[in-house]
Parts: structure tokens; C-alpha cells; sequence
């Protein structure tokens, strides 16, 4: 069955002409199990390479969209080489016949998850005693090696990932790096060649699966692109949820082909991370020197350890260091320090809340009631936790003939006294056509320029009667370019499943949407007191 599946999969001939004195022979050669081995275990020969996948020779036309790219020149090249080298599988990680598999634990390794359960299982008491007895913790995002015992794999590599809280995100993002680079670099040290590596970062720790598998995957690619000569194989063994998101993001990190490797400047988030995968922030650079006298011995080097440090501040070439004189004092007379990422972002924040103001004063003068009028944006009373609810009707919003700068204007006049304070929106796409669809390139703008008051204070984003299209496109904005609120979202299929969050006669929405519920849902889900 693995060598049907993988031929199928790889384009390999039909074994239908082999004779059945020939099958179990041409299941030791390409499995390479000897006699006496359990018949679960999966070879990485009898898995398909990334190299051998069908490439994607019909990229989106983005200069037709009128879409900028994020990357001026594709960021990771087409390497058929390292591509050769990479497997996407689902399956059970224990039954790898690898050099090493990933064990995702917690801190005092005894977490009880999937895989860490499979893997104890089959390796047998003496993991748990070689645990207990020798290693007994493991620190966040450190790893931790033992011996496979009973599983086929030779190393089982410990590591723990990093909890996930959006007011720590940078934090998170580091920690999970971590994991995957050390990881790596000790299966350099043990001399493997052959690794199958699972999803570290983890639901249970509220981790967002997307952004994890783009840490992940650049990480991977990087440590390929420096020490690839030290690894022949690595299997992303995923589940049936992260096959998609790895599908989708694979082309981009290990493109196929020259069309896959183009149409990754504009997919790839405008982030990359730094030479290794590293999550990287303009003032969070160290650079430490073997001599405090170096100035006495220009000609001596000095250590540079930033590549190394996960997060560190340029502290030789900060302003503060080179005696600049008070930098708040300069940013308040308009100078710009010379080489200041801090300064740099301050002035970015300055100018981005005056373009805001300058809206909203503008939003407070115009007229707009050619917009307001269309009544396909207004505030719908409040939720159970006292919170403004506001309503957007996707049918009535006419993207191609309304003035998309007044309807912007008319978005900020209405929210900008919501936002203070916490706020959720309720999008109703009941029977929106394409006509309706705003254009990425607007959405973006509009994101862009609102606050960050907008993304902290809101506290849900509530899609109802959502069709394939707008999970996918929500998908794919909140993942590129507003992973702020990606996890504020939720898809709805009907109206009732939000008198659980608000009562009834505080949701005030218009006819068509409660007639389309009920011949959908049925009647069974509207109570008296339900708009009509």
C-alpha cells in the first residue's frame, strides 16, 4: 500500500504488473525493511520528495491585480537540490525509520499530547525512565536528546515550545525559532542525517498554526541553505488540520519552479526573519567586542555575536552609546539622529497618527451622507458583556461605485468614539456577490491606516454565513497582512449563534438576512423576541 500510494504520488509506474511472488521482495527494497521488522514502519524512501511534487506553472497574475510585491527580488531561490531533501508527510511520527524524530513536550516532560503519548508508547519503559532518572527537565525552547529504544528512530529530540499571548509576541516568536534551530544544530552535533520533525508549536499553548509553520519553514530553509550538506532528509511530519497550511506556504519557503519563486514576492509576508530565520527587530541587535580597549587596536577583531543572540540591542552603535546628546530633545526639535532605528520608528508613528488625525478631521467636516446613507455600516446596540456591537451588510456595500475615499472617511467618523473603548463587528455575507468584494490593495490601505487602538480594542470579528471564498480570503488578509486580529475572527453559519454572545433584540439587521437564515437553518433557531 506505502509503494502504491507513493507511486501514485510521484508519478512512478503502476506496480500492477508485478507477480505475486515479486510483491513482498519489492516491499523490503523500497521500504528497506529487513525480516522480523514491524510492518508499520515507514522508510523515507517510500515517501514522496518535495522535488518529485507538481509545481505550480499558473501563478496569480498580480500585476494585473495592481498588487506591490513585498520583496523587490524573490527572497528563497528555486533549489531543486534542497527541495530534494524535504518531505511533507501525515502519519504517525513514531513509525519513522529516521535517524531522529521531534518529541514536543512541556517543561517537565511529561505533557500529554498525540505525539509525545505514541512515542512513549513505543518506545517503551526505558524512555520514561532515562527521563526520570537523567533528564528530568527541559527548559523552553531548549532540546533535550535520548535514545529511541523500541521506536525505529535512533534520537528522540525533546524540545519545548513557547506559550503563545499576543502581548508577547515577539517573545513567542524567539522562543519558537529557538526550538527549531537548536533542534537542528543538534542533529548537526549527533551526526544525523535523516530527521522527522513535527509541528512545535502548539495549539494546546494557543499558538496560531500558520504563523508557526512560517517559522518553521524559513527556519528549515535557512539552516539548508548553511549546513545542507550535514542533512539528506527532513520529513514536516503534520496532521490532517496543518496539511493545509503547509501546502500552501511549502512553495513559497522551497519553490519549485522559476513561477513558484516569483509569485512568493508578493505571498511572502514582507518579514523573513534574519540570516538564520530569526525573528529580527532594527533595535534589538547586540554586538560584543573580546576587548574593551578595542580602540587602542583598531586592527584587532572583535566577536560578533548577534547572529548567535535571538534578541539583542546594537549597544556600540546606539545613539545613546555614541554620546549624541538627549535623543527626546532632538526628536522634539525635528532633528533626526544620525543611524537611530528607535528614532526611525518614532518618526514612522508620528507621521502615521497625523495622517489619522488629518482623516478624521476631514471625516468630521465632509458631507457624508452619500455614503451613510447606503446603511451598510452602523452600530446595532450592544452585546452580553455591555460591549458596541457594529454591523457591516456585505450585500449593500457597492465597492465599484461608492467613493471608496468618503467611505472611508464615513469608517472613521463612525468609529473612531467606538474604539476607545472595546468594540466587536458582526459582517453578515449573506448572498454578497463579487460585485461587493473589496479589493486586497484597498483593504490593505484602509488596515493600514487605522490605529492601533482599532486591532487592541476589538474583541471579535464575527463573519456570518460565510462561503468558501470569504474563509479563504479571510485566511489569506488576516494571515499576510492583519495577523493582529487572526485570532479575533470566527466563521458563523447562522444568526442564532449569536444570541449566544448578544441578545436577541440588541442585533437589529435587515429582512433578507433572517429569511435566508430561516429557509437555510429552519425556524427552530428564532425566538420570539428575534428581529424579523
Amino acid at each position: 500500500m506505502q509503494y502504491r500510494a507513493h507511486s501514485k504520488r510521484c508519478g512512478v509506474k503502476s506496480d500492477s504488473n508485478i507477480t505475486q511472488s515479486q510483491r513482498p521482495l519489492m516491499r523490503i527494497i523500497m521500504n528497506q525493511e529487513p525480516l522480523g521488522v514491524a510492518s508499520d514502519i515507514v522508510s523515507p524512501m517510500s515517501l514522496c520528495r518535495w522535488s518529485d511534487t507538481t509545481a505550480n506553472h499558473r501563478p496569480t497574475d498580480y500585476t494585473v491585480i495592481g498588487e506591490i510585491p513585498s520583496h523587490s527580488s524573490p527572497p528563497f531561490r528555486h533549489d531543486p537540490e534542497l527541495n530534494h531533501k524535504v518531505i511533507i508527510w501525515t502519519g504517525d511520527i513514531s513509525s519513522l525509520q529516521v535517524d531522529a524524530i521531534v518529541n514536543p513536550t512541556n517543561e517537565s516532560m511529561t505533557d500529554s499530547n498525540p505525539i509525545s503519548d505514541r512515542i512513549y508508547e513505543r518506545a517503551g519503559s526505558e524512555l520514561k525512565e532515562e527521563i526520570n532518572l537523567d533528564i528530568r527537565e527541559c527548559g523552553t525552547g531548549e532540546v533535550r536528546v535520548t535514545q529511541g529504544y523500541s521506536l525505529p528512530a535512533r534520537y528522540i529530540i525533546h524540545t519545548v515550545g513557547p506559550k503563545y499571548n499576543i502581548k508577547c509576541q515577539s517573545a513567542a516568536e524567539n522562543t519558537l525559532h529557538s526550538c527549531y534551530r537548536n533542534v537542528l544544530q543538534k542533529a548537526r552535533e549527533l551526526g544525523v542525517h535523516s530527521i522527522g520533525l513535527c509541528c512545535i508549536n502548539s495549539v494546546k499553548r494557543n499558538y496560531p498554526p500558520d504563523e508557526g509553520a512560517h517559522i518553521a519553514l524559513r527556519t528549515v530553509r535557512r539552516f539548508l541553505e548553511f549546513y545542507g550538506s550535514s542533512l539528506d532528509t527532513v520529513i514536516f511530519v503534520v496532521d490532517s488540520a496543518e496539511i493545509g497550511i503547509y501546502e500552501v506556504l511549502l512553495p513559497l519557503y522551497f519553490p519549485r519552479s522559476k513561477a513558484e519563486e516569483e509569485v512568493a514576492r508578493w505571498q511572502l509576508p514582507s518579514d523573513i526573519g534574519g540570516p538564520h530565520g530569526e525573528p529580527m527587530l532594527p533595535d534589538r541587535q547586540i554586538r560584543i567586542i573580546d576587548n574593551p580597549q578595542h580602540t587602542l587596536h583598531p586592527d584587532e577583531e572583535s566577536i560578533d555575536l548577534s547572529c548567535q543572540l535571538e534578541t539583542s540591542v546594537n549597544v556600540g552603535e546606539h545613539a545613546f552609546s555614541q554620546m549624541q546628546g538627549d535623543l527626546d530633545q532632538q526628536r522634539l526639535l525635528g532633528e533626526r539622529p544620525y543611524n537611530d532605528p528607535l528614532a526611525d520608528i518614532m518618526v514612522k508613528e508620528i507621521q502615521h497618527q497625523e495622517r489619522y488625525e488629518r482623516l478624521l478631521r476631514r471625516a468630521k467636516a465632509e458631507d457624508l451622507t452619500e455614503v451613510s446613507g447606503i446603511g451598510c455600516l452602523y452600530q446595532s446596540g450592544v452585546d452580553r458583556l455591555g460591549r458596541p456591537v457594529v454591523v457591516f451588510i456585505g450585500k449593500w456595500f457597492p465597492f465599484n461605485r461608492i467613493n471608496l475615499d468618503k467611505a472611508l472617511l464615513y469608517l472613521i467618523s463612525l468609529l473612531d468614539p467606538i474604539v476607545k473603548g472595546d468594540y466587536v463587528i458582526a459582517y453578515f455575507h449573506t448572498l454578497t456577490t463579487s460585485s461587493n468584494y473589496p479589493s486586497f490593495s484597498w483593504l490593505r490601505e484602509v488596515y493600514n491606516v487605522l490605529p492601533y487602538k482599532y486591532k487592541k480594542n476589538l474583541k471579535a470579528f464575527y463573519i456570518i454565513h460565510p462561503t468558501f471564498w470569504t474563509k479563504m480570503m479571510t485566511w489569506w488578509f488576516t494571515t499576510f497582512m492583519a495577523p493582529a486580529i487572526k485570532q479575533k475572527v470566527h466563521n458563523l453559519q447562522g444568526v442564532e449563534y449569536l444570541y449566544s454572545v448578544m441578545s436577541p433584540d440588541q442585533l437589529e439587521i435587515p429582512a433578507y438576512i433572517t429569511e435566508y437564515d430561516m429557509s437555510t437553518n429552519g425556524l427552530r433557531y428564532f425566538q420570539p423576541s428575534a428581529p424579523t
